[in-house]
């Protein structure tokens, strides 16, 4: 019995002892490895960035096709650190672009649909910077069929976050309405803190739209999330300034929170 029992436990510590040491194996050479690119793309030509891309691109293009053992969260993970220096490396984006955005959330969603954090750079990534919004939504799209209400626990937020694509980058207001919709509905089952509020705020969003395909009031709320969720001040900055130009004003409170005055005309 005893030696059984050992045997079950070596069985479970042994993946779990060898996904960590591939963890911390990963994030001591990405470190580095982000330093370098950060230094190379301040003086890299734009035709060398571009080279770069390209062998980016084939390595992305395996990683698609490649079994992962059962190790797929490890995976999606790898990838998602391997984009953050990508998204986060300006210098060399502004010499080529963002048109590899969506190939690391193929790999990413493809690996892991449940890793809800990433759909928002995503979204942010491939619609706003790649200006790819088909694409983004097709991710979001692809991702969504494996989730549930509350599997996993505020997978509502994908349904707004297609919304929100849907609103602002296609302009597909029946869409989106039919998005924050689902999203309420879905918020409405959740028993996460927060999860009522999130269901009146994408309920208001969709009866906006209901009443007004052009509601200022639905592309500012839109927008307000998007503020509220930005990955980096870049995207911050977008989203204030999209926000005021639909007329309404944007405030900044000293806890660093934002508070969003109403358009006056809807």
């Amino acid at each position: 019995m005893q030696t059984r029992l050992h045997q079950n436990w070596r069985q479970i510590l042994i993946p779990i002892l060898v996904m960590l040491l591939c963890m911390t194996a990963i994030a001591a050479l990405q470190i580095p490895q982000l330093q370098r690119l950060l230094n190379h793309s301040q003086t890299e030509s734009a035709e060398q960035l571009r080279r770069t891309v390209d062998i980016e691109k084939n390595r992305l293009t395996f990683l698609k096709q490649l079994p992962s053992f059962g190790y797929q969260n490890l995976l999606a993970d790898w990838t998602f650190l391997s984009f953050l220096q990508y998204f986060g490396d300006e210098a060399a984006r502004s010499k080529t672009d963002y048109r590899l955005s969506p190939d690391y959330f193929e790999v990413i969603l493809g690996r892991d649909p449940y890793f809800l954090q990433t759909y928002i750079f995503a979204s942010t990534s491939t619609a706003l910077y790649a200006g790819m919004p088909e694409k983004s939504i097709a991710l979001i799209q692809q991702g969504l069929q494996s989730l549930k209400p509350n599997v996993p626990a505020g997978s509502y937020y994908v349904w707004r976050q297609l919304g929100i694509d849907q609103l602002l980058f296609l302009g597909d207001a029946q869409a989106a309405k039919q998005s924050f919709e689902t999203a309420a509905n879905w918020a409405r089952l959740s028993d996460l803190a927060g999860s009522a509020n999130v269901a009146e705020a994408s309920q208001q969003t969709a009866d906006f739209l209901s009443k007004n395909p052009s509601s200022k009031t639905a592309q500012v709320s839109a927008w307000t999330m998007v503020l509220g969720s930005a990955p980096d001040d870049r995207t911050q900055k977008i989203a204030i300034s999209r926000i005021e130009a639909l007329g309404s004003k944007v405030v900044k409170h000293p806890d660093g929170s934002f508070g969003i005055q109403a358009p006056a005309k809807d």
